[in-house]
């Protein structure tokens, strides 16, 4: 068991740590970000403007290949088939830096604006077997595509996983009328990824960039001091997080963690079979006695115990192997991943053999050397007794085991803890019943939005409809040129801005606390905006209904003010956000179902006016609460990994105990049958036999609790919305770890107790 989770989580750790080393210039692949400081907190983003890219081909020669991307989700139409697919729009370096591998037509090309590459999967998914290339696939019934490649599709162990199709940045440019937009560095919505030269160096190209933005941008923009940043792709996966601009780990965190665990797991198991060896040691003396009588050295009795050692770690690393082949559905499903057992490759081969060899040795060396050293002469004579500290080490051990598992369990139920806290903080809009559909097919964008309300309202089944430029589990766009009377000049606010129709607050149910919501009645409301607490806060929350905003030349009022939305991130603090009205939003609908239908009946009347209205694309919807939920996918992953980790843990400790039980009972069968004949209750014989077990859990408690204490506090405190770390929890986790302890030694207990003392006495 101890193998087989180690193995598990060995593959979960080195699947984590490839993660995008199938691309073939791994070591040289970077993507730009930069640090913004807005109100005196500097945060780091990856989107950049869109002439970043030909400033570094043209003036920095230490950048191989640069290309500008963008990942965005679409419809696509071939005759009667209409599916939404990610597709990734980028220049045509981005083949290069990234590897794409063409394996049917034309050779990797990106300069014609209408061209389409197709992965395998997507071409076999539109075509079947027929021949993709020069096929024509409309994008959002917009824009004609013709297919000129198939490309090997990205590994799921990569960024770039979801993406099945690459188009040419210029259509991506057509398709927003962004042409304005290429020379224009106050607009930061695109990616950026560069290949270095191979002499180039990270530290000094990052240096020599660093204040690229800086000197292109509007002074009004210096204020917030844009840093540009290299962040190199080995840690795009495990380095992820950024904390006042510096990069601070990520990932990489429950990467040593797991890791940590499996080893621990993998010496509980170790340490098991040192105990019961070393018990078992008065059977072996008489063994070891006669052995050396008839001319055995020290050093072959050694070898004789290691190689038992190394047989039994043998065959347990098979057995082990078909647990794991077993579990790896389930394990995968769990992780969501998609491991496999390597059982070709001569690293995993080569690997596994050799950590079978040093467990073995690790496992067995203890008892060889207990064991071998015993006098011959008293253990033929009977007279060999083990002496009173011979327990010690096996007692030292079953503290280690148990400080081990108590951690795990105390680490577990912090995390657990840690979820359902942030999970149950009210996020300022109800995300129930409500659901969300991408707007962007031609059909739609010339579609009058009182023809869809009217028609979506008159199915009954339809609370309220809005559409906005984002979906609601994105937030908005951030924007930072805002001015108001008393501002401060110091500070450079950056704001999250959500241009959306009227009726948005009431569909995405938004609480309204000061002043009132949007209304068609007030025909000033085209230049109103409502604000959250947290603007209202930073502006000045004393009259703020009427304040006048000032951006880009406009005047905004202010005419209401709504509870703060955690859109975004239910992790961090809430940003200042300002919600306004623009009637050419047509990127998302919003739609509200009424609690009263239900959900399947609603979604079909809804699905049939979108089949009337929008035939070029599937009614692909998505449930806002379930995207929500999503939010939280990572952490209840690692949660439930380290509840499985902890039972496992604690099972395998168990086991050891219940070995030393046995054996312990069976040692002191003659001393319970005089205690039982001399009037010894059953109760009395259960807590002679369990009360030296209690106590060593006891002690694994208080050993066990300082370190889960400073472990958790670490991990927990880099939220900014976190949990408190009770006293309880670590009370109940050593409750825990005390009846399990228990339960495993009283059957043992009480089956010796219950024993006849007659048959006892007997007993040699």
């Amino acid at each position: 068991m101890g193998m087989a989770v180690t193995m598990l989580i060995g593959l979960w750790v080195w699947d984590e740590l490839s993660f995008n080393k199938s691309f073939k210039n791994y070591d040289g692949i970077g993507q730009l970000y930069q640090n913004r400081t807005f109100d005196g907190e500097t945060g780091t983003y990856p989107s950049m403007a869109m002439p970043i890219g030909q400033e570094l081909r043209t003036k920095y020669p230490e950048f191989e290949k640069v290309a500008l991307a963008q990942t965005e989700e679409h419809n696509f139409l071939y005759q009667d088939k209409k599916l939404n697919r990610t597709i990734v729009f980028a220049e045509p370096d981005f083949l290069d830096i990234f590897s794409v591998q063409t394996t049917k037509g034309a050779s990797q090309e990106l300069k014609n604006i209408n061209s389409l590459m197709l992965s395998e999967s997507m071409a076999k998914t539109f075509f079947g077997t027929e021949d993709p290339i020069g096929k024509v696939i409309k994008l959002d019934n917009k824009v004609s595509l013709q297919v000129i490649s198939v490309f090997q599709d990205f590994s799921k162990n990569t960024a770039f996983s979801d993406v099945s199709m690459i188009a040419p940045f210029t259509n991506y440019i057509s398709l927003y009328n962004y042409q304005n937009e290429i020379s224009n560095w106050g607009r930061n919505n695109e990616q950026c990824y560069v290949l270095l030269q191979k002499n180039a160096q990270l530290g000094q190209v990052q240096a020599k960039i660093k204040n690229l933005i800086l000197n292109k941008v509007s002074e009004s923009e210096k204020a917030s001091k844009p840093e540009l940043l290299l962040h190199p792709m080995a840690k795009w996966h495990l380095y992820d997080n950024f904390v006042k601009g510096v990069n601070q780990g990520g990932a990489i965190e429950m990467v040593w963690l797991f890791g940590i665990i499996g080893v621990f797991v993998m010496l509980l198991a170790c340490i098991n079979f040192m105990n019961l060896s070393t018990a078992r040691s008065e059977k072996r003396a008489k063994e070891v006695g006669i052995r050396k009588a008839v001319g055995s050295l020290r050093g072959q009795l050694i070898y004789q115990f290691l190689s038992e050692s190394l047989l039994a770690t043998f065959i347990a690393f098979w057995v082990a192997m078909l647990i794991v082949l077993v579990m790896l559905p389930w394990f995968n499903d769990l992780a969501n991943k998609q491991i496999e057992l390597p059982v070709s490759n001569p690293f995993f081969i080569g690997a596994s053999l050799t950590v079978v060899l040093l467990i073995g040795l690790l496992s067995g060396s203890y008892p060889a050397l207990y064991l071998s050293s015993f006098n011959s002469i008293q253990t033929l004579k009977g007279t060999f007794r083990v002496g009173r500290f011979a327990t010690i080490p096996r007692k030292v051990l079953v503290v280690v085991q148990f400080t081990v598992s108590v951690t795990i369990i105390i680490g577990t139920a912090i995390v657990y803890q840690q979820i359902s806290h942030v999970k149950d903080r009210p996020i300022g809009f109800e995300r129930n019943n409500l659901i969300y559909h991408l707007a962007n097919t031609a059909e739609l964008s010339n579609l009058k939005y009182d023809v869809l309300r009217n028609s979506l309202l008159a199915t009954n089944v339809v609370e309220e409809v809005s559409q906005s430029d984002y979906a609601v589990t994105s937030g908005g766009s951030l924007g930072s040129d805002f001015k108001w009377d008393g501002m401060d000049q110091k500070n450079y606010v950056l704001f999250e801005v959500l241009l959306s129709t009227f009726n948005h607050a009431k569909t995405v149910g938004l609480q309204v606390v000061e002043g009132r919501d949007f209304s068609e009645k007030f025909s000033t409301d085209s230049s109103a905006i409502l604000i959250n607490e947290t603007a209202a806060n930073l502006i000045g929350r004393k009259n703020i209904i009427g304040k006048v905003i000032r951006r880009n030349g406009m005047t905004l009022h202010i005419v209401g003010v709504v509870k703060d939305a955690l859109f975004n991130s239910p992790y961090r603090n809430a940003f200042p956000q300002i919600y306004a009205i623009d009637n050419n939003q047509r990127y998302v609908i919003n739609i509200r179902l009424k609690s009263t239908e239900p959900t399947s009946t609603a979604l079909a009347k809804v699905g049939e006016v979108f089949k009337k209205l929008n035939p070029s694309a599937p009614f692909d919807y998505k449930f806002v609460d379930k995207e929500f939920a999503k939010k939280f996918n990572t952490d209840e992953r690692i949660g439930k990994l380290s509840a499985v980790f902890a039972v496992l843990a604690i099972f395998i400790s168990c086991l050891g105990l219940f070995g030393l039980a046995s054996f312990v009972a069976e040692q002191r069968t003659k001393e319970i049958g005089v205690r039982k004949v001399l009037g010894a209750t059953t109760a009395n014989l259960w807590t002679l036999l369990s009360k030296d077990f209690v106590l060593l859990v006891l002690i694994s408690f208080f050993i066990a609790s300082p370190i889960a204490y400073y472990l958790m506090s670490d991990w927990i405190n880099k939220y900014t919305y976190h949990t408190e770390i009770s006293w309880l929890t670590f009370v109940l986790a050593g409750i825990g770890a005390l009846l399990i302890a228990l339960l495993t030694v009283s059957y043992q207990a009480i089956t010796a107790a219950l024993m006849n003392p007659v048959k006892s006495l007997k007993t040699e």
